[in-house]
């Protein structure tokens, strides 16, 4: 019997840490709410990736949302700014990376930011995205900021993190997770 418990304590003690990272496909479109008035902010502060690794050193991954872009460019409403899509590790521990695109400029890109996730029974997402735009010497005149931090959300859901004028759509499915069985043929009835 105290073998039985000794063992007990052991699965619960190293348990968590055998399954805590799987694989997953993080996918994010930024977007513009065009009925919403821009709001410029300050420009993103010169250290605004703190030497963080920047997307893409994980697998880039096929995006699964391209019908959700295309019925929000039609609609007319929205602007969609960026569309990613990637596969990352992920676990108890966060795990930061910047996104950019377009041409840097001294350090900075017209669209840039850091996303953060750390997995428990929710999704834990930290999101600071700016907006740039670049005078002809290529430095910073008029900036817009999303700031969405620590935003609980649910896996293979999509997720709808509202910024006011910008907004972060954000679905995080795991690529190791068994898909649910049908269901014995007797039972369908």
């Amino acid at each position: 019997m105290r073998l039985l418990r000794i063992l007990s304590l052991l699965w619960v003690v190293v348990a968590p840490s055998a399954f805590a990272d799987s694989l997953y496909q993080v996918e994010m479109i930024l977007i513009r709410q065009n009925a919403e008035p821009p709001v410029n902010s300050r420009p993103a502060p010169e250290n605004w990736d703190a030497g963080l690794p920047r997307q893409g050193g994980e697998k880039i991954s096929p995006p699964r949302l391209n019908n959700i872009v295309d019925k929000l460019q039609a609609s007319g409403d929205y602007t969609v700014l960026l569309h990613k899509a990637w596969e990352q590790t992920l676990g108890e521990q966060p795990v930061k990376v910047k996104i950019t695109d377009g041409q840097e400029q001294f350090g900075q890109y017209p669209i840039q930011g850091t996303l953060e996730l750390k997995l428990g029974r929710f999704t834990s997402i930290d999101a600071s995205f700016w907006l740039n735009q670049f005078d002809n010497n290529g430095s910073v005149i008029a900036s817009e900021h999303l700031s969405q931090p620590d935003v609980r959300t649910k896996n293979n859901q999509l997720n709808y993190l509202d910024g006011g004028h910008l907004a972060l759509l954000i679905k995080i499915t795991s690529l190791t997770a068994k898909p649910p069985s049908a269901p014995p043929p007797g039972l369908a009835d």
